[in-house]
């Protein structure tokens, strides 16, 4: 009995810790292609719901290319002269901390007019706070109409996935005998 009730317990453990991490999403910039000349940025983040929270990777080689973040004048004029942050690692995570509009460019020779920039929008996270306009006052709600459902394509959702982890783990609980 002893023995199910630590393994329910350090199973409750692993969930508590994971939970925070099942709703951020890790984008890495360009797919498989990475922060590279020659990708379409813009198409790339096109459909794709960027939410405070999840984390932008950007993968290059450091010796051809580097990461500024910008604003949009900036991003628009390419020009790199007065970065908000600039990273030459190699492997740049960057959290997206705050809602609005997120700016990006490679500051190196002419690639940021040969394409090498990224715009996202960022919305605020799922966890229940208000929306808030880019001015930082609650922001009224839309009146568009509700995107239809997704199709079916045999992907597990992350309340979905988080309903069969949990049932998992209370199935457990209850077959090694522990109750409730």
């Amino acid at each position: 009995m002893a023995k199910s009730i630590a393994l329910v317990a350090s199973s409750f453990l692993i969930l508590l810790l994971a939970f925070p991490t099942v709703f951020a999403t890790d984008f890495t910039v360009g797919d498989s292609s990475g922060w590279a000349l020659k990708v379409d940025y813009t198409a790339w983040a096109k459909g794709k719901t960027f939410q405070v929270g999840d984390t932008l990777t950007f993968k290059y080689n450091p010796s051809f290319h580097q990461v500024d973040e910008v604003n949009k004048s900036s991003h628009d004029g390419c020009n790199s002269s007065n970065p908000i942050k600039n990273y030459k690692d190699g492997n740049t995570k960057i959290t997206l901390s705050k809602e609005g509009n997120h700016y990006f460019l490679c500051p190196i020779g002419d690639h940021c007019s040969s394409g090498m920039k990224l715009a996202v929008t960022v919305a605020a996270s799922s966890s229940g706070s208000p929306s808030k306009s880019p001015s930082g006052s609650p922001s009224t709600p839309s009146t568009t109409t509700p995107s239809p459902a997704p199709t079916v394509n045999g992907a597990v959702g992350v309340s979905s996935g988080f309903t069969q982890f949990s049932g998992a783990f209370v199935g457990s609980a209850l077959v090694l005998g522990f109750m409730f």
